[in-house]
């Protein structure tokens, strides 16, 4: 066994290239309300408890997106999938907020928070509890509705890339699942909002 090396900082750029190897889902996080409509590509989601149904994002406190997200309290995760690519890169970069939604079919559930129309899924969610830690914001979001009309493979980013994630089948045996890269983003791509969310 070696010794432990001796406690340096680390570094903000080798951190986020340590962090690009991280395969993470895909998600347009939207709002819309008295704060206006707004919406940015995610893959800091994750799940925090069932009872109550109850997720977590982390939003960059200077996302263009963060004044409207803690003004309305609401907001909507949308799942991507294979397909997704070109919307996720318009909510990714410096796209203005009407041409990023005029990119998708949207509908409305509880919250009046846009939901993507095929997504994978949405997560219509009620803003309950905001923890500061660094750049961000980690929002605590009871979720009031689902709608998962969405059949196509999980769209994942990774190595600053998308790729996709087959589906096994629903019946019999499952052969392994396939991950293939589907794209290269650009340099103000979605990696700049995956990055910053």
């Amino acid at each position: 066994m070696t010794e432990p090396e001796s406690a340096v900082p680390v570094d903000a750029s080798a951190y986020r290239e340590a962090m690009s190897r991280l395969a993470s889902a895909v998600h347009l996080i939207t709002t819309d309300g008295p704060g206006g409509r707004a919406g940015f590509t995610a893959s800091a989601v994750c799940s925090v408890s069932d009872a109550p149904p109850t997720l977590l994002v982390c939003v960059n406190r200077a996302s263009s997106a963060y004044a409207a997200l803690t003004h309305n309290g609401t907001l909507c995760v949308n799942t991507l999938g294979e397909g997704h690519e070109a919307v996720a890169g318009l909510f990714g970069g410096r796209t203005p907020m009407d041409e990023r939604f005029a990119a998708g079919t949207w509908r409305r559930l509880r919250s009046g928070a846009p939901a993507l129309a095929d997504a994978l899924v949405s997560f219509d969610c009620r803003i309950v509890g905001r923890h500061a830690v660094g750049s961000h914001d980690v929002l605590y979001c009871v979720v009031e509705a689902l709608a998962a009309p969405g059949q196509a493979d999980a769209l994942l980013y990774s190595e600053r890339r998308f790729r996709t994630l087959s589906s096994a089948p629903r019946s019999g045996s499952a052969p392994a699942r396939a991950v293939r890269a589907v794209g290269v983003r650009s340099a103000e791509g979605p990696a700049r909002a995956l990055r910053s969310a």
